[in-house]
C-alpha cells in the first residue's frame, strides 16, 4: 500500500469523463477509475469468462485477491492511470471495460492492459479505451507503452495492430508476445 498522504494524490483530471458511441451505436461513459469503483472492479473481474480472465492476468484466477485489488485500484492519474467504461444496467452503473497503465523501472516507459467484458467485446470498446489511455500517457510524458499478452489472444493482436503497436515474441516465453508503441 502506498505511503502517500491525501494531499500528495493529484486530483482527477479536469475533463474527467466522456460519452462515447461504440460501433453498434451503444453509448458508454468513460472516466478515470475512482476509489468508489472498488466493488465494480471486483464484480467486473468475477463476471469475466475464465478465458478473458486468463488473457488479462496471464494465469487462472476466479477473483482478485486483496493484494491484486489494491494494485488495480492504485492510480495517481500520472504514473498510474486507469479509465473505466460504465453503462446503466438495471438502475445501476456497471463496469464493462477498463484499461490502465503503470510506470516501469525504465524511465519514460509504461506497461498497459485493457479488458472488456465478454458481452461487450467486438464493439470497438477496447480501441476507445486505449485511445484515451494512450493520450493520457503522452500528456504525462511517457515515450513508450508496452503490453505482454498471450500469443493465442487473437482479439488483442487485432487491437494492437489497429492502434499501431509493434508485435514481437517474448524471448523468455514463446507463449507470450510483447506489444510496444512509441508515444
Amino acid at each position: 500500500m502506498s505511503t502517500q498522504s491525501i494531499a500528495d494524490i493529484p486530483a482527477v483530471p479536469a475533463e474527467d469523463h466522456w460519452v462515447e458511441a461504440l460501433e453498434n451505436g451503444t453509448h458508454v461513459l468513460i472516466r478515470p477509475l475512482r476509489p468508489e469503483d472498488r466493488e465494480r472492479e471486483v464484480e467486473f473481474i468475477r463476471n469475466l469468462s475464465p478465458e478473458t480472465r486468463h488473457f488479462r492476468f496471464l494465469c487462472a484466477i476466479k477473483e482478485a485477491s486483496p493484494a491484486l485489488l489494491e494494485r488495480l485500484m492504485d492510480v495517481d492519474y500520472q504514473l498510474r492511470m486507469a479509465f473505466v467504461a460504465l453503462v446503466h444496467q438495471d438502475g445501476k452503473l456497471v463496469e464493462v471495460g477498463i484499461c490502465r497503465y503503470a510506470d516501469t523501472a525504465e524511465p519514460g516507459q509504461c506497461e498497459c492492459a485493457v479488458t472488456v467484458a465478454d458481452g461487450w467485446q467486438e464493439r470497438g470498446l477496447g480501441a476507445v479505451l486505449m485511445r484515451h489511455l494512450i493520450q493520457a500517457a503522452r500528456e504525462n510524458g511517457f515515450k513508450e507503452m508496452y503490453s505482454m499478452d498471450a500469443a493465442a489472444n487473437a482479439p488483442m493482436h487485432a487491437l494492437a495492430r489497429e492502434l499501431g503497436f509493434q508485435c514481437n515474441r517474448d524471448p523468455q516465453d514463446p507463449a507470450q508476445v510483447i506489444y510496444s508503441l512509441v508515444l
